[in-house]
C-alpha cells in the first residue's frame, strides 16, 4: 500500500486533530507530533505490506495451489494474518 505525500499529512493531520479535539494530548509542539505521526504512519504501512507479503508467501507454498479472492484463499489468509500477528506480539 502507498501513501502519497498528501495523503499521509492528511491522516497525519486528522489523527493530531482528532486527538486534541477528544483532550486526550495538548501538543507542546504541533510540527513535531505531525512527522511523528507521518513516520509512525509510514512505519505501519511497511509492516502491513511486509506482513502481507509473508502471508501471500505462505498460501503461495501450500501443496495444493489456491485461486486468490476464493472463499478458501481467504480463510487461509485470515489464518495466516492472525498467526503472524500473533507471532510478532
Amino acid at each position: 500500500m502507498i501513501f502519497s505525500e498528501e495523503r499521509q499529512s492528511h491522516l497525519a493531520r486528522q489523527i493530531i486533530d482528532g486527538l486534541w479535539k477528544d483532550s486526550l494530548v495538548d501538543f507542546r509542539d504541533e510540527g513535531l507530533a505531525l512527522r511523528k505521526t507521518k513516520e509512525a504512519l509510514a512505519q505501519w504501512v511497511r509492516d502491513e505490506d511486509n506482513l502481507d507479503e509473508v502471508v501471500r508467501k505462505k498460501i503461495a507454498s501450500l501443496k495444493r495451489a489456491l485461486i486468490e479472492g476464493s472463499s478458501e484463499w481467504e480463510v487461509m489468509y485470515k489464518k495466516y494474518y492472525e498467526e503472524e500477528m500473533r507471532r510478532r506480539g
